[in-house]
């Protein structure tokens, strides 16, 4: 009897213990429950509360998602599901091919505690494969769960430096490349302080800000194809004293669309920079749909995580992710240590 009583009790199903993302939506006080811990911009401090205002006084601005449709649409018919839209639109065009080659340092990720590509499964790449899974949930849509507009395009973010956004944004990526449906295409978007390239082991040249400031620059000189099939990398390019007002222009629109051209599973990962510390941050959020802000655990002050939310609101739908974090040996079976982030 005591024999049966142990295996019935061993056959029950064991709690999954929170991802990094619920994690961190628990830590600010976000319904971590919630289908995507999303943080309600109706409870931001001051400065979000403003814009809310002015948008309440002018209905007419405050339909973002509907600018955000129009060019991708077709124009026959508006109504199919946007993904279908998208990859209609990537199909019109021939693929963008990288004229450069790079091999990815796998000491080196390895040395700073990151995802490796094959090698065996480590915790840190379990991590991440749920955060992958998530993101790509959230644009190619579920039965209890509404797509979300351009969501193949994710900025990584942070409020302020030194809290793991570039170590997120090139892990993401390295876990994203292995999928069979997609392709990933890492942009380095920190203009003034790059390390997607530093990371990475591969060697730098033109980049983003090249090919806004030059639209005659061939698209495929500005990428580099990784010895990983599924991953391209855009640097970030030459620093320029009006990058703010290059990123909000619409050649960069139109530059993220010619990167997507002729590749229908692509995911576009940006390295933002901090959101606290550079303006180009908050223009990033309105070419996107899905902002992951890096929190780093014991360090990401609340009110700056809140302050860095109310400057992002051009992005429709933002997700928490927590980094830096030691697990106790009652945590994940997979591993006990994670996120060990980088200095961006």
């Amino acid at each position: 009897m005591t024999g049966d009583k142990k295996k019935m009790t061993d056959q029950r199903p064991v709690k999954r213990p929170p991802s990094l993302l619920e994690r961190a939506a628990d830590m600010f006080g976000i319904d971590p429950a919630a289908n995507a811990p999303t943080i309600d911009v109706s409870n931001l401090p001051p400065e979000p509360a403003k814009r809310a205002k002015k948008v309440k006084d002018e209905p007419k601005i405050e339909t973002p998602a509907a600018e955000i449709l129009e060019p991708e649409a077709p124009a026959v018919d508006p109504a199919p599901v946007k993904p279908s839209a998208r990859k209609d639109i990537a199909r019109a065009a021939p693929a963008i091919v990288p004229t450069r080659q790079g091999r990815i340092d796998r000491d080196r990720l390895a040395a700073r505690g990151m995802i490796v590509p094959g090698a065996p499964v480590t915790g840190i790449s379990e991590e991440y494969r749920i955060v992958k899974r998530e993101i790509i949930r959230n644009f190619a849509g579920t039965a209890n769960r509404p797509v979300v507009p351009r969501g193949h395009r994710v900025l990584i973010a942070s409020a302020n430096p030194g809290e793991g956004k570039t170590f997120s944004a090139v892990n993401l990526a390295l876990s994203l490349a292995v999928e069979a449906d997609h392709d990933v295409l890492l942009i380095d978007a920190d203009i003034a302080k790059p390390s997607v390239l530093q990371t990475l082991g591969l060697e730098d040249g033109p980049g983003l800000m090249d090919a806004l400031a030059d639209p005659l620059l061939p698209l495929g000189d500005c990428m580099i194809q990784t010895d990983i099939a599924g991953l391209k990398v855009m640097p970030a390019g030459m620093q320029h004293m009006h990058d703010t007002e290059l990123l909000a222009s619409a050649r960069t629109e139109t530059l993220l669309a010619q990167l997507e051209a002729g590749a229908p599973g692509r995911i576009l990962i940006l390295d933002s920079p901090p959101v606290l510390a550079a303006s180009p941050a908050a223009v990033l959020a309105g070419h996107v749909g899905q902002l992951i802000m890096v929190v780093r655990a014991d360090e990401t002050l609340e009110s700056a995580l809140r302050d860095a939310i109310g400057l992002m609101g051009a992005c429709p739908h933002i997700q928490l992710l927590l980094n830096g974090v030691k697990y106790s040996p009652g945590g994940r079976r997979f591993g006990t240590y994670y996120g060990q982030g980088g200095a961006s």
